[in-house]
């Protein structure tokens, strides 16, 4: 299936990557694309910081849907609040739901339970796709901007981890079910980002490889974000020295991954603009036009 057609069909997009790549940015850059092609997007951010408002030139989500631009939309998710839902639908006397939710007890289940986390990012994710939100906007697709690689991979994996040591009950049940959406390779997508630097090529290609042994599949698309224009064959300051440099690294790393990933890839360069809603509009376009090309 042709790359732009897979991820128009995906209701939900994960997109990871190690830290410092730009995940946040090709996050970005992926809703708008699916927005312009009339798909209505959503990207979720977990983020307490808030980055992606300032990447979309918008006002900070604080817990609210935003919207950005027609069909695109934006929000900062706190996990916890997603958890005291479960809590709240669960328990039918709102005044004992309540108690519940401010005990220490419960405050020290929601801080310390592995996976509890993931699972409520997850769940919030498979709501909106799903339309079961209230007072939400209809939804065709979430783009999840998740955790940088090690933490990313967890986030994947936790839901069937939970469900299986928990068994019963209100949080296995949705952890189940977030699991096996999770591994549904219609429903769900992956989308991996990198630079062409060692490191960030070297997490990549164990995410993927992580992926095929727990999941049976691969990601959908890599990004190689941030690549160096081609260096100048004159000049012998240090400058246009580290421009070649870092050029020839870049260079040696994409064919590194032409060897070792064999899944569809975009590169998408440098661009001297500052971060913000400016350099998402311009990656936004090249991105789109390799997109066609694939």
């Amino acid at each position: 299936m042709p790359i732009l057609e897979c991820l128009l069909q995906r209701r939900l997009i994960v997109v990871t990557g190690k830290g410092g790549v730009g995940k946040s940015a090709m996050t970005s850059v992926l809703g708008r694309s699916l927005a312009r092609r009339g798909r209505r997007a959503l990207v979720l951010e977990v983020d307490p910081r808030e980055n992606l408002h300032q990447l979309l030139g918008v006002a900070p989500s604080g817990g609210a849907i935003v919207e950005v631009a027609p069909n695109f939309y934006l929000q900062n998710l706190k996990p916890r609040h997603v958890v005291d839902w479960v809590v709240d639908k669960q328990v039918k006397i709102k005044m004992i739901a309540k108690r519940v939710i401010n005990s220490p007890i419960y405050h020290r289940f929601v801080e310390g339970a592995p996976g509890l986390t993931e699972i409520a990012i997850l769940g919030h994710a498979l709501r909106l796709a799903r339309g079961e939100l209230p007072d939400a906007p209809d939804i065709d697709v979430v783009i999840l901007d998740a955790p940088a690689t090690g933490h990313g991979v967890y986030l994947l994996t936790a839901p069937k981890l939970f469900a299986a040591a928990i068994g019963k009950g209100p949080f296995a049940d949705l952890a189940s079910e977030v699991a096996d959406y999770v591994a549904d390779p219609v429903a769900s997508g992956l989308v991996v980002v990198t630079q062409a630097e060692e490191m960030p090529v070297q997490e990549a290609l164990e995410l993927r490889r992580v992926l095929a042994e727990r999941f049976g599949r691969d990601p959908e698309l890599l990004i190689a974000n941030g690549l160096y224009p081609v260096a100048p064959d004159r000049g012998d300051d240090e400058l246009t020295a580290l421009w070649r440099r870092r050029y020839q690294l870049n260079v040696d790393q994409l064919e590194r991954l032409d060897r070792q990933w064999a899944g569809p890839r975009i590169n998408l360069p440098l661009l001297p603009i500052d971060s913000g809603a400016e350099l998402v509009a311009a990656l936004c376009d090249r991105f789109d036009t390799a997109l066609e090309a694939l």
